[in-house]
């Protein structure tokens, strides 16, 4: 399941027109937020909750990508490093991806921010990083998996609000692709359920997921690889939605909602051409 939640720091021109604005006065980068929502969140499942997150393995994950973001943007010509991107990437792995092996996640760590880099289409990358490590990690080993349902209603509550707030806030840009994708997947799970005769308990409590919440507004939401447009962005939502429905309950497989990001992000090129649209760029922290 940005990270699920990263955004692509090598990009820091000013925005144009429709992009993010600071014509309001001085702001905080949005990915300063989401750094200490994310980090707030891991640290609080550490200590408090008892999660199956080993410091040592945040601390591989986080180091391994922020020394692959330094060297890609080295080979990429880019000299001023920037590790906002990276450490949303990073943190989001540590609270996603679960392995014995510390080997591997800092493999899945160099996968996600090396995709930045290589997998481009017209100088865009096309996966969002966390979920393209994850699917990849999950295609290619049998020791990887994701927890997704490992924290309790109370805290994935706070954990929405906290979220839900960093878009208010920050003004990202990129709310219509979240509530969008919220709105139709918890369409489908009600009228599935309704459907069936089943108590809207159970979808409620399917809706209930930290991962979800992570999905939602630091994955599917990365303004760097959502198309570019209003309505792309809208249809491109309705599109993941339906396809996690898909792979959960007609193919009864796991991991719905990161195999239908993977997928649906193939055809967010095409998105953009039918339907164009200004391409965000992240304006420089003025924090």
């Amino acid at each position: 399941m940005s990270h699920l939640l990263s955004v692509d720091s090598e990009v820091t021109a000013a925005p144009t027109a429709g992009a993010l604005s600071l014509r309001s006065g001085r702001r905080w980068d949005p990915r300063l937020y989401q750094i200490g929502t994310l980090a707030g969140l891991l640290v609080y499942g550490m200590w408090w909750l008892d999660l199956e997150v080993q410091p040592l393995t945040a601390v591989a994950i986080v180091a391994s990508v922020l020394a692959t973001q330094f060297l890609c943007m080295r080979l990429a010509g880019r000299p001023q490093f920037d590790p906002r991107s990276a450490l949303i990437s990073g943190l989001s792995l540590c609270l996603l991806l679960r392995t014995g092996s510390t080997g591997l996640a800092m493999l899945a760590a160099v996968i996600a921010i090396a995709s930045k880099f290589t997998l481009r289409v017209r100088d865009k990358h096309v996966f969002n990083p966390t979920n393209f490590a994850l699917v990849a990690m999950l295609l290619t080993t049998g020791e990887v998996w994701v927890s997704p349902g490992q924290w309790g209603s109370g805290i994935v509550f706070a954990f929405l609000l906290a979220s839900a707030g960093g878009l208010v806030v920050n003004r990202a840009a990129r709310a219509d692709v979240t509530w969008t994708f919220l709105a139709c997947y918890a369409a489908l799970l009600g009228g599935r359920s309704l459907w069936l005769g089943e108590p809207l308990a159970i979808p409620m409590h399917r809706l209930e997921n930290g991962a979800l919440v992570l999905f939602s507004f630091f994955m599917i939401s990365d303004p760097r690889t959502t198309p570019n447009s209003r309505t792309g962005r809208i249809l491109f939502a309705a599109l993941v939605s339906l396809g996690a429905y898909t792979v959960q309950f007609w193919l009864f497989r796991t991991n719905g909602l990161l195999w239908s990001l993977a997928m649906c992000s193939l055809v967010v090129p095409l998105i953009d051409r039918l339907l164009p649209g200004t391409r965000y760029r992240w304006k420089r922290s003025l924090a």
